[in-house]
């Protein structure tokens, strides 16, 4: 089973897949498969952005302020009663920060593999970026990031795993589609095909969650 797999089978993983399909009202596998495909897209796409000096400045001060990874330490209370609005909004501004006119190709491409519609898609998003942000800042605060060119590191090492050329141009190209989906098909067998040995891009991302 690949890493990114053990992150959403985590405890806190599996908070982050209860509340998102809880806000969505979507099913809970559905919603494990749309994250599990759609984390290291948005990674992929914040790597892109942090291989500028202004766009790492930004990623940094953005990891060392409002998103320093406290969002994870109360997920209970984000989740009970609906995620709270300001958050639904960052999650807006975080996406299209991140993937910029790219990110309608990007939940299309989703929509047709999951089989989930794309609106559908764009709220767990709004949902799930936030959070991931969250991650980041976990990390850059444990890894002690504090130049723009470890951010490039930190997001790199987590993308990197036993076939990184071949996994970065999947990614690569989920990010230049133009939404027809079949990019994606590739993308989710790499992540969710159980026959890949446990490393590459799911198992480095799985460490985040304390995967095994």
């Amino acid at each position: 089973m690949s890493g990114i797999l053990d992150l959403l089978n985590s405890d806190l993983g599996k908070t982050i897949i209860s509340g998102v399909s809880n806000q969505t009202n979507q099913p809970q596998n559905k919603t494990q498969d749309v994250l599990t495909m759609a984390l290291p897209v948005l990674m992929q796409a914040m790597r892109r952005n942090a291989a500028t000096q202004q766009g790492a400045e930004g990623l940094l001060g953005a990891l060392n302020g409002k998103h320093d990874g406290s969002i994870l330490d109360n997920l209970g209370g984000l989740f009970s009663g609906g995620v709270d609005n300001n958050v639904i909004n960052d999650g807006e501004k975080i996406l299209g920060h991140v993937l910029g006119g790219k990110q309608r190709h990007v939940e299309n491409a989703l929509s047709q593999k999951s089989g989930m519609d794309a609106t559908s898609i764009a709220q767990i998003l709004k949902v799930a970026a936030p959070i991931l942000m969250g991650v980041l800042g976990k990390q850059s605060k444990q890894q002690q990031v504090n130049s723009p060119s470890g951010i490039e590191g930190l997001l790199g090492g987590l993308l990197k795993g036993n076939s990184p050329q071949q996994e970065q141009s999947f990614l690569e190209s989920i990010l230049d589609a133009d939404g027809d989906g079949s990019v994606i098909d590739d993308v989710a067998g790499m992540v969710l095909g159980g026959n890949k040995k446990k490393g590459g891009l799911g198992g480095l991302l799985g460490g985040l969650f304390g995967g095994k």
